[in-house]
């Protein structure tokens, strides 16, 4: 029914509306703390609301609309009544740029833009001039500055309320019965839905179409890996313009969900697992790093038994779960599995250690978990690498993690762990009617456990890049594979694991190719650490780029009876040099599996955070071209000292 000719995903959330309509479907948050709820019937409403004031402002199907906005309700009430009357939405967040809009909304030539508050209508007015496309601008929010009205007046923009045009679709809906839903029914699965530009890591987004059917295909199986009960809340922070937050709304709503909008801030998002109790939080892997060292740095605080404890339980719980991997066949696998072996290695000591697990899950474990709310069900890891410490410390601790992998082309997902039957360090199989293979650089299919370029085919594949048909040639091959740029090895049970970008590998002067991100992950691991950045291409070595933990450094410093005049002072004193010297040669090291060609031979520390939009794309992942402008002088020192 899902990829029936006639389905599209506005019918699909009816369809919930319709068998759950008193049960919550959107959370809004109306102040600090506090929630407005929304159930399926009235979120559905809204939506045919504003898909009627659309048509009363005359929007025709395969219109392109902007829409600039952050999480919020309202983002989802625009977006269905967009796609609900056969228009197509042109998503994209606050952190925007002028360039980034200027771009997308021309390529679009969108006439109507749908933006969140004051700055966004303030963007739009300084670039009106070079939009001449744009004459209606829509506010979600209604406090917008004199100066800005005026400026809006000024370059002739038309500014509506949101508020204000979803009362204008009521009335045309009660003077036009039946219209706005006969619209809804002419829907396809191969009409237009979005086109989102991607992120632009390589520094050259392009606008990628997608339908209903690219869309509704993955929700014919991911309801089985990443199940929900009706009612059951979903606590969500990621950015709602972005393909994979869109995706997830989509299989909530399937499933009778109900959304719980929050923000990636350690504060709010704690506050809000206590109020609201979720059972499962989507999010890209920094927001469980970010949960990983709250409770770390907490106990490394407390210090003293509280610590010593912790560790002591921590340790147990990983060695315990490692067995219990390798005895119920939970670790990829790429040749034949000798699970007899391992039951007669490690029956004995798995079982001794299960009271100390089951007293370790008894007195530091459940606290934690705790933290999590009284429901908490499972994390969804997407739009990035989920480092595998982070992976092994919720898996030792009794937190489901699962980690999803796709791209905006794929609409997104082509692959999750299921709740169900997790497989460690793996991204699971590819979902059900999306076909992968691995080839080498000249296009030759690889056999299981050798690594290669991940490709792809199937229905949730783009329709191509918008008015870019050279782009779009060059994203397929042949014989009609998607390239998605990412190295994977494939196990004998179809299990994907991806290694890193192709564009990212390093040749080094000497000839050796290198992946980045398992070393960069790696060095995350350092209490120290933030972030790295390996750099080197053509050069004798590598070099890094450390993002210092302010906090731990000074910690450090205080325990060792360290003076200094200023931070800049600190980081440059030799005690700290040769700290992190060390950290670094501890880690990317042989006993790690680490060649001697991948180790770091000089680093450079740095303090400012990384920001998305500057150095981070929208899921946080590192964007190179900007690191390597921004931190030319940094990174040049490091290869001129050796010359």
């Amino acid at each position: 029914m899902l990829l029936d000719e006639d389905m599209t995903v506005p019918k699909m959330i009816f369809g919930t509306a319709k068998k759950h309509p008193e049960i919550i479907a959107q959370y809004k948050r109306i102040n600090k703390g506090e929630f407005e709820p929304i159930l399926y019937r009235e979120m559905v409403q809204l939506a045919l609301d504003f898909g009627a004031a659309l048509l009363n402002m005359g929007v025709k199907r395969g219109q392109p609309i902007g829409l600039i906005s952050d999480n919020r309700a309202e983002w989802q009430h625009a977006n269905i009544g967009i796609m609900l009357i056969g228009a197509v939405d042109v998503p994209r967040g606050c952190d925007a740029t002028l360039i980034d809009l200027e771009k997308i909304l021309s390529i679009t030539e969108s006439e109507i833009v749908i933006v969140e508050n004051n700055s966004q209508v303030n963007k739009i007015v300084q670039l009106k001039e070079k939009l001449p496309s744009v004459k209606t601008v829509i506010s979600f929010e209604r406090d917008i500055k004199e100066d800005v009205l005026e400026a809006v007046k000024k370059v002739g923009l038309n500014l509506i309320f949101f508020e204000d045009l979803m009362k204008e679709g009521q009335k045309w809906r009660i003077e036009n019965k039946g219209l706005v839903e006969a619209e809804l029914e002419k829907g396809k699965i191969d009409d237009l839905a979005t086109i989102i530009f991607t992120s632009g890591t390589t520094g050259t987004p392009k606008g990628v179409q997608l339908t209903h059917r690219n869309f509704l295909a993955q929700l014919d199986e991911i309801p089985e890996r990443i199940f929900i009960n009706p009612g059951d809340k979903a606590l969500c922070v990621l950015p709602i313009w972005h393909v994979f937050e869109r995706e997830v709304e989509y299989v909530i709503f399937i499933q009778a969900g109900t959304i719980v909008y929050s923000k990636p801030v350690g504060s709010i998002l704690l506050a809000d697992f206590k109020t609201m109790n979720p059972h499962l939080l989507p999010a890209v892997p920094r927001v469980f790093e970010a949960v990983y060292e709250g409770v770390t740095k907490k106990m490394r605080k407390t210090g003293g038994i509280v610590n010593d404890l912790f560790n002591f339980f921590v340790g147990v719980a990983t060695i315990q779960k490692r067995m219990q991997r390798k005895m119920f066949n939970k670790n990829p696998c790429f040749s034949r599995y000798h699970t007899g072996l391992w039951w007669v290695l490690f029956f004995i000591p798995w079982l001794l250690l299960w009271p100390l697990y089951f007293l370790g899950d008894l007195i530091v474990f459940r606290k934690i978990k705790s933290m999590l709310g009284k429901n908490f069900r499972g994390g969804i890891a997407g739009g990035g690498a989920l480092a595998p410490n982070i992976d092994e410390f919720f898996w030792a601790i009794g937190v489901n993690l699962v980690e999803g992998y796709g791209m905006t082309e794929t609409a997104p997902i082509i692959s999750v762990r299921p709740f169900a039957d997790p497989i460690f360090g793996t991204i699971g199989s590819p979902i059900r009617h999306v076909q992968t293979r691995i080839v080498d650089p000249e296009g030759y299919v690889l056999e299981r456990g050798k690594q290669g370029e991940l490709q792809i085919k199937g229905p949730t594949v783009m329709k191509g890049y918008y008015k870019n048909p050279e782009k779009t040639k060059e994203a397929f091959t042949v014989d009609g594979w998607l390239h998605t740029g990412d190295l994977a090895v494939m196990t004998i049970h179809d299990e994907l694991q991806i290694k890193g970008r192709i564009k990212d590998t390093i040749v080094l002067s000497g000839g050796e190719n290198l992946e980045p991100l398992p070393i960069e992950m790696k060095l995350g691991e350092s209490r120290y650490i933030k972030q790295a950045v390996v750099v080197g291409q053509d050069q004798r070595f590598l070099g890094a780029l450390i993002l210092v933990d302010e906090d731990e450094v000074k910690n450090y410093a205080a325990e060792n009876g360290m003076q200094y005049d200023s931070y800049e002072d600190l980081l440059n004193s030799e005690p700290i040099q040769k700290l992190y010297d060390a950290e670094i040669n501890n880690l990317v090291s042989a006993k790690n599996g680490f060649k001697t060609f991948e180790r770091i031979s000089k680093f450079r520390l740095i303090t400012k955070a990384f920001e998305v939009g500057v150095e981070l794309s929208a899921k946080q992942e590192i964007m190179r071209f900007r690191i390597n402008e921004i931190y030319k002088k940094e990174i040049a020192s490091m290869f001129d000292e050796m010359k």
